[in-house]
C-alpha cells in the first residue's frame, strides 16, 4: 500500500517524499515542545532528514505530509505503519510540528480523515497507537476520536526527565 492524495476541509495530505525535505521540518525535530514524547526527536540534521526522506520514499507505506490549504504550508505528518495484514490492522502515527498551528483542530481533522480513508477504502478493520501517559493532549485527542484503552506498558521509558507508562489503544472500524 501507498499514500495517496487526499484532502479535507481544511488540509491536504501529500504522500511524504523528498520534496517535504526543508529546514522548517528539521525545527521542528530538534524543537524540545515536538519531541518531548517522541522517540526519534532531537540532534537531527537536514542530512539526517534527507536520508529518512530518501527512505521512507522507497518503502510501501501510507505516510503523509500535512498541509494547510491556505496558504499552503506543511505543518506535520501522519502515518499508519506498519499495517498488519494478518490482523487486517495498522499502527497509527502522528507529528504535529509546527507548533504555531497546535490547538487548532488540525491534529483531530487530519487524523479522522486519514482513519476513515484506511477503514472505508482500505477496509481494515482496526487501527492501533501507543501513547504515553504524560502526553496528555495526546490522549485527549485520541480518546476524543474514539480510540480505547487496551493495555499499559509499565516504566515505557523516560521522556523529558520523567519515567513514563505507554498506553496502547485500538479503535475499530464499526
Amino acid at each position: 500500500m501507498k499514500a495517496v492524495q487526499l484532502e479535507s476541509e481544511r488540509l491536504l495530505y501529500e504522500p511524504l517524499s523528498l520534496k517535504h525535505l526543508s529546514m522548517a521540518y528539521v525545527n521542528w525535530l530538534n524543537d524540545p515542545k515536538v519531541n518531548k514524547y517522541l522517540e526519534s526527536g532531537g540532534n537531527y540534521t537536514i542530512e539526517a532528514l534527507e536520508l529518512f526522506l530518501k527512505e521512507q520514499e522507497q518503502k510501501t507505506i501510507l505516510f503523509w505530509a500535512i498541509f494547510i490549504k491556505n496558504p499552503k504550508k506543511h505543518i506535520g505528518n501522519i502515518k499508519i505503519d506498519p499495517i498488519d495484514l494478518v490482523n487486517n490492522s495498522g499502527e497509527y502515527g502522528i507529528l504535529m510540528g509546527d507548533t504555531t498551528e497546535w490547538r487548532k483542530g488540525y491534529a483531530k481533522e487530519a487524523s479522522l480523515k486519514i482513519i476513515k480513508y484506511c477503514f472505508s477504502e482500505l477496509k481494515l478493520s482496526k487501527i492501533t497507537l501507543g501513547v504515553l501517559d504524560k502526553n496528555k493532549a495526546a490522549l485527549k485527542l485520541y480518546e476524543n476520536i474514539g480510540f480505547e484503552s487496551n493495555a499499559i506498558i509499565n516504566n515505557y521509558g523516560v521522556y523529558g526527565g520523567e519515567t513514563c507508562n505507554s498506553i496502547r489503544m485500538v479503535k475499530y472500524n464499526d
